[in-house]
């Protein structure tokens, strides 16, 4: 194969003198799909962004199609012909397909262009899904369409300006078996018309399905390229992480005891008054963990904010240990020894301001163990951050470094060593493991079992169906806000079997839905 991009000795180094890439070595041939994978820190995302031209090496070279290449922005290299869909969509949600895929390079007729082309346009963007099988109504607003359309749309929008070199970051982690396979499909046909993919996941299994290379980087530095089909999961993850890394969870079979909470027809309604959650019922014991499964944007969030004091009810109760939550106040529900792990750490579980030891108790720094008089006893702080920092094995200079500064798996750490360190009766954990590479997920797997283990009650919300699987004893699959299966998790429950229920084409019925 004739080779398309080579990136040689790229580093990249920033003005407070993190070195992010040290050295890093890329070779990308033409009509590849070339898997990049990595822990958080590797220096991935910050290699990806060199390429797109959203920052500039240190020092390096980059060879696109036998030509040095400079790029001053990521408009120098959409001219190259690249694109890049990014993990995050970067969608109008008020817009159709159509407009967003053509937002800001618009097609223009008349005199001095005043109008635009909007027949040209659309059949443009028809010849486009029909080339590559990328099904979606271009008329249709991409905030009425369900989210394996709308990565088509980000595949459309690259492929509307022209990219033969498609970089996919994270491109499956919101998506259901079923719209993975159909992704899949149509990576594949972008192949079959002459396109070359670099494929950016932490999903092992993944690379082993689609990947022709495969790319390990470790601590800014390229580990080693493998041919796909001569290598494993095993040898990959310990590329990787520098050590063997275990991909199932090892847990024993859960001895659940006494109902820690009940949930009995919960409602809830968005700030524009439409239903989110839609008469919501299930129950989670000590002992167990209760995993949530459903596409991202059908109630999780909600659910889980009016768990924890952030969302209000429209009705129903939650029972925890016959005290309903409903109506207490977040202080409240934390005091009661419930322990939450949001899905935004950034936004929600950290103050990126503040430093890793004032973040670790940030909700009980009026414990008597941190005061003295009015005043926070500072090296008490100080020596339990320590202990927690080596116990989850957050990776920073010291405990005063200030969370913003750490990679998204160590704040991570931080926030889950937060709320375990109070020893919670029920744990929340809304997607504990997001954007957090293979060793840090083998870590907190643990973690959530020891504490089910311990007696705790887990409700897992997770994107990631596999991470579900791996951890919960019993499922609850939610739908448009709706519970509409409750499974045991045994050997005979299939990814496949619960994508039907997550994608809304079966339901149990609802007196087995419900207990």
């Amino acid at each position: 194969m004739t080779i398309l991009l080579e990136m040689k000795e790229i580093h990249k180094v920033y003005p407070n003198g993190t070195a992010a890439n040290r050295g890093i070595d890329l070779t990308v041939r033409e009509g590849e799909i070339h898997a990049l994978v990595g822990e958080n820190g590797a220096g991935k995302s910050t290699l990806m962004k060199i390429l797109f031209g959203l920052e500039a090496p240190t020092s390096g070279t980059i060879a696109y199609r036998g030509s040095p290449l400079k790029l001053q922005g990521p408009r120098d290299a959409i001219r190259q012909g690249m694109g890049m869909v990014h993990q995050h969509f970067m969608l109008a949600p008020s817009l159709t397909v159509a407009e967003n895929i053509v937002l800001g390079d618009e097609l223009r007729r008349g005199p001095l262009s005043m109008f635009r082309d909007q027949l040209k346009e659309q059949d443009e963007i028809r010849k486009l899904i029909e080339t590559y099988g990328l099904k979606v109504d271009p008329l249709e607003k991409v905030e009425h369409i369900p989210v394996g359309q709308k990565q088509r749309v980000e595949i459309l929008k690259v492929l509307y300006r022209g990219a033969k070199l498609i970089i996919l970051d994270e491109p499956t982690a919101v998506l259901t078996p079923q719209e993975t396979d159909e992704l899949f499909h149509s990576i594949k046909a972008l192949i079959g018309q002459g396109h070359t993919i670099i494929f950016i996941t932490h999903k092992l299994r993944e690379v082993m399905e689609i990947s022709d290379r495969v790319t390990v980087l470790r601590a800014g530095k390229t580990i080693a390229t493998l041919e796909t089909k001569n290598t494993n999961q095993e040898e990959i993850s310990r590329l990787m992480v520098g050590r063997d890394v275990l991909f199932s969870v090892e847990k024993r079979p859960a001895e659940p005891k006494d109902t820690v909470l009940s949930v009995r027809r919960l409602n809830a309604v968005n700030e524009k008054g439409a239903p989110v959650l839609r008469d919501v019922s299930l129950e989670i014991r000590q002992g167990e963990i209760l995993g949530i499964a459903g596409v991202e944007g059908n109630g999780q969030t909600e659910l889980v904010e009016v768990l924890t004091g952030l969302h209000p009810a429209s009705s129903g109760e939650a029972l925890y240990f016959g005290e309903n939550l409903i109506g207490k106040s977040v202080a409240e529900i934390r005091a009661m020894k419930v322990g939450h792990v949001p899905e935004d750490r950034q936004t929600s579980g950290a103050c990126l301001t503040s430093s890793i030891a004032e973040n670790l108790i940030l909700d009980h720094y009026r414990n008597p163990e941190f005061t003295w008089g009015p005043f926070i006893h500072k090296k008490k702080m100080k020596e339990f951050a320590k202990v927690m920092m080596q116990l989850f094995d957050v990776r920073a200079a010291s405990e005063e470094a200030m969370a913003g500064s750490l990679s998204g798996g160590n704040l991570q750490k931080v926030v889950i060593a937060r709320e375990l360190s109070k020893n919670p009766k029920l744990l929340i954990a809304s997607q504990p493991t997001r954007g957090v590479d293979i060793g840090a997920i083998e870590f907190i797997h643990r973690e959530i079992v020891k504490r089910r283990d311990g007696g705790a009650a887990v409700l897992l919300v997770s994107a990631e169906l596999s991470e579900v699987m791996s951890l919960s004893d019993r499922i609850a699959v939610i739908y448009n806000g709706e519970i509409v299966a409750v499974l045991d998790n045994d050997e005979s429950l299939t990814e496949q079997e619960i994508g039907y229920y997550m994608l809304g084409v079966k339901k149990q019925q609802k007196e087995v839905a419900a207990p």
